[in-house]
């Protein structure tokens, strides 16, 4: 039986953020039934096949807007005997106590709440329709049903946001002790609210400077309260870092279900298609698919080493040799040397890993050196 990731998306929000370019929307909640009728016949065509789903993360868009009845819908589909971690986002103020309590009956066992900043004015100034203590409500709802396993979401670098905000929000949240905390330097994508509002000079950024200072702040408050900083933008308590995550960073195979979804088998990365019409009117799951990339052997070496850097521990070079049969400091042997020149990279315990200085730019596409 083959061991799979699982990621089903459900793209529909109460409100799109001012910087959000996910493929979600605003104003389709009458496509949600639809939506969960095709979602489902895909799911069921992956169910039936031999494979264990190891992780299942329900991503979005915002799933819990959708009614509960339809996650309990979903979840007849699956055998989640041998499932490791179940994972749904929430938002607050999207969710009520018996809502998280049929998550929690269905076997969802992790939750990640979008909270962005404990500031209201800030949550405002990108677009969010929910304000502090709405996830405070949220939060101490999950910790009453019985979730064990919370993770919550901080943006930073956002617009007027000052380097005392990050240390208030931080000093919040800590003090709430959830297992898991991602922390997001704010990326400016064309075509997003937040986008015109900055071209149009309406609304300033943050300098360069300033977000690598509250970089910095994050990690150093964040290790100091107990929390690991396992990857790039994620910190956790000791054995809560996300298995779905890790996952996705060791090459596991995982399917992506509905619309947008992205899947990686082996040597081949595919998609569902980004059109909602369409997705909801293909009866043929494979008349939704587009094939992204056709990888080969080198092309997948190339991601382990960028996937691996992405994590604080850096790439294993023992695994990397199990897995390929090959040794990376040969195989990318001018580009580890460059790298090293540069002081962003080094090698530790056999373990190819990013410098501080490295961290510092992390923001690189990797692809451009490996």
């Amino acid at each position: 039986m083959k061991n799979i990731g699982l990621y089903v998306h459900i793209p529909f929000c109460e409100s799109k953020c001012y910087y959000c370019d996910f493929c979600s929307f605003s104003d389709k909640d009458s496509y949600i039934e639809k939506y969960i009728k095709v979602l489902k016949k895909e799911i069921s065509s992956i169910s039936q096949k031999n494979c264990c789903f190891r992780t299942i993360y329900i991503g979005g868009g915002t799933p819990s807007i959708i009614n509960e009845k339809y996650i309990k819908e979903i979840f007849k589909l699956f055998d989640t005997t041998n499932t490791k971690e179940i994972t749904i986002e929430v938002n607050p103020g999207t969710v009520t106590k018996h809502k998280l309590q049929t998550y929690f009956d269905v076997g969802i066992n992790r939750l990640s709440i979008g909270l962005q900043s404990t500031n209201d004015s800030l949550l405002k100034e990108i677009g969010r329709i929910h304000t502090y203590n709405d996830f405070l409500e949220t939060y101490h709802m999950a910790r009453e049903i019985g979730f064990k396993n919370i993770s919550v979401d901080l943006m930073f670098g956002l617009p007027n946001q000052t380097l005392e905000n990050v240390r208030e929000s931080l000093n919040d949240i800590i003090n709430l002790k959830p297992e898991h905390i991602s922390t997001y330097s704010l990326t400016l994508e064309e075509g997003t609210v937040l986008y015109e509002k900055v071209r149009k000079n309406q609304i300033k950024l943050v300098p360069d400077i300033t977000e690598r200072k509250m970089y910095w702040l994050i990690k150093k408050q964040l290790e100091e309260a107990g929390y690991i900083h396992y990857e790039i933008s994620n910190f956790a308590k000791k054995r809560f870092e996300s298995k779905h995550n890790n996952w996705y960073w060791e090459q596991g195979v995982y399917v992506g279900v509905g619309l947008s979804a992205s899947s990686f088998a082996g040597h081949i990365r595919y998609s569902n298609t980004d059109d909602l019409q369409e997705y909801i009117s293909t009866t043929d799951r494979l008349g939704n698919i587009n094939i992204q990339e056709l990888l080969d052997e080198d092309d997948l070496m190339r991601e382990y080493i960028m996937l691996g850097l992405r994590r604080i521990k850096g790439v294993n070079l023992n695994k990397f040799k199990t897995k390929f049969k090959e040794d990376a400091r040969i195989m990318f042997k001018e580009v580890i040397e460059v790298l090293e020149t540069e002081g962003l990279v080094c090698i530790e315990d056999n373990h190819l890993k990013l410098t501080e200085l490295g961290l510092d730019y992390a923001n690189i596409t990797w692809e451009e050196f490996v």
